[in-house]
């Protein structure tokens, strides 16, 4: 009885072995030229992020069910000491297009730029001082999220008093945010007043991390009359829209779909304004296969669907105005006094 068991157990290893040797046979050979090979190489948010990794994840699935793409894989990364490991995996590979996601991927973005030139790496969140040939940078107009957030929470509010809270505007990106927000309540109407709070003077340590900070200052700001309160900063940004819901005040999140990313705490989260990364990864991809190459990228950003109780006019608004910042047809007007 006890060899059948070592018997059963050898052929099952030994199938799993088959199995696994035919998935690797079956792959294709990403060195030929008339094979395409796409790869995502994520920060350690995770591949279910609600946002930048989980789209860039979703759009490479379908350029492989399009045609687009004959192999597509991802790596998730765990810790931030193997950025450079997990690309060099793929280049190694022949992949022939590697994207990386989120500024924290930057410089092991760059750093793979010179030592592998047949591949293209796209940098998505990634701003680079020079330009190379297999290097692209897609970025999505923080301003105009800020500004469409704005508009948004202007024709929310019952008070008249509107809030955002960001990061440091000593980071471009977050100053972009919550001018563009400023910006978007003063052209939706003069009325309305707009109280725009950053975390200035903070532990750097907690940089994109300080929760507390966040909830705290949008309680404050709630006690001052605000009832949409609209956040971004990573996990400071988070706390601030966890603090709205708490408090039943309205909140609009960015830079990922947060109304998902918080669950019940962040039942608040009427919609958020982040990019459109599932659609710029297919967009990117055509334009390496046709030559065409953009070093510099600016994406289209999109909305989450909002609760049913709001009237369809409204996502109609948004979806306007979206088109219309998309097109230059409007532009936030934000100048940079710093």
């Amino acid at each position: 009885m006890v060899g059948n068991k070592l018997l059963i157990s050898k052929y099952i290893v030994l199938a799993m072995t088959c199995w696994a040797l035919a998935a690797c046979l079956s792959s294709p050979d990403c060195f030929r030229e008339d094979v395409f090979c796409a790869a995502l190489v994520t920060d350690t948010l995770g591949i279910a992020d609600h946002g930048i990794n989980q789209d860039a994840w979703a759009g490479l699935q379908e350029a492989s069910m399009n045609g687009l793409a004959d192999r597509v894989e991802f790596i998730a990364s765990v810790d931030a000491r193997d950025y450079a490991k997990n690309i060099t995996y793929f280049t190694d590979r022949g992949f022939d297009v590697i994207f990386t996601s989120g500024i924290a991927l930057e410089d092991a973005t760059l750093q793979s730029v010179d030592l592998e030139p047949a591949a293209t790496f796209v940098g998505f969140n990634q701003t680079f001082a020079g330009s190379y040939p297999n290097l692209i940078s897609v970025t999505f107009p923080e301003d105009q999220m800020g500004f469409a957030a704005g508009v948004s929470a202007a024709q929310l509010t019952q008070t008249g008093i509107v809030a955002a809270v960001c990061e440091t505007s000593g980071i471009d990106a977050m100053w972009r945010y919550c001018e563009g927000f400023r910006a978007g309540v003063k052209f939706a109407t003069s009325e309305i007043i707009s109280l725009v709070v950053y975390r200035e003077n903070g532990d750097r340590e907690k940089l994109f991390i300080d929760e507390a900070w966040g909830y705290e200052t949008a309680t404050d700001l709630i006690r001052r009359g605000a009832d949409v309160l609209f956040a971004a900063g990573g996990v400071t940004g988070q706390g601030a829209l966890k603090a709205a819901s708490e408090f039943g005040v309205y909140a609009i999140g960015a830079e990922r779909n947060q109304a998902a990313a918080l669950g019940e705490s962040g039942s608040g989260v009427v919609t958020s304004f982040y990019g459109q990364t599932q659609f710029e990864v297919q967009e990117v991809m055509r334009e390496v296969q046709q030559g065409n190459i953009q070093n510099f990228r600016i994406g289209k950003i999109q909305f989450t669907a909002l609760n049913p109780t709001f009237s369809p006019e409204f996502s109609l608004q948004m979806e306007v105005l979206l088109a219309a910042l998309a097109k230059g047809e409007l532009e936030p007007t934000v100048t940079d006094p710093r």
